[in-house]
């Protein structure tokens, strides 16, 4: 059973998170929601704190910004998007909503065009985009199956990366989120930079 933070777990907290690895002269924006803003967790362990580690380790000179609210529709996240590119012009925007608008039954097109605007958005600003797929339990029938396809074809349409689920790997297991059963643990953090990282070594090149 996949799992993802329901809505009255959700809190609007409107923290940026700077997260740098040394003085690096790229920027990779993280924008997402609860699951990249480390909800319940320390921010120190949440997986772009991790990022920043592993650059570092890799002696990749790159800073990340964490941008992520816990809350955040696509609506949100697009209204946002240009004063964060505008005070942080990153190389590389790493684009992880949509889970929401899912859980709240939203239009499929209305995040599709979200998804492509902050895509292209930051495109013109000459960063790399990388966009991070959810998915919905089954019982949401025919809307799951739109929902997931929707980062593919954004993801294609705009000619950007893709990591085609956050949660591979853990949705299934119980272990890896906290006691709300929705959010998952510290320990799931590795496994969530893994997905992430499949999808953004190649943009770090």
């Amino acid at each position: 059973m996949f799992r993802f933070p329901s809505i009255h777990c959700l809190l609007l907290i409107g923290l940026t998170l700077l997260v740098p690895t040394a003085e690096a002269a790229k920027t990779i924006l993280v924008f997402g929601d609860s699951l990249s803003a480390g909800y319940g967790i320390r921010q120190d362990v949440a997986w772009p704190a991790l990022l920043a580690k592993r650059l570092q380790e890799k002696q990749l000179d790159y800073n990340v910004v964490n941008a992520s609210i816990s809350g955040e529709t696509t609506s949100g996240g697009r209204t946002r998007l240009d004063a964060a590119l505008a005070r942080y012009a990153p190389q590389i925007v790493i684009i992880a909503l949509g889970a929401n608008d899912g859980l709240r039954g939203l239009p499929v097109a209305t995040m599709r065009n979200n998804l492509s605007a902050m895509a292209e958005s930051a495109q013109q600003k000459k960063a790399k985009v990388l966009i991070i797929g959810q998915r919905l339990p089954p019982n949401y029938g025919a809307y799951a199956v739109q929902f997931k396809n929707t980062f593919s074809e954004v993801a294609k349409t705009r000619n950007t990366a893709l990591v085609d689920f956050l949660l591979e790997g853990i949705a299934a297991q119980p272990q890896f989120f906290q006691a709300d059963n929705l959010h998952p643990t510290a320990e799931a953090q590795p496994r969530l930079l893994d997905n992430v990282w499949r999808g953004l070594e190649p943009l770090l090149k």
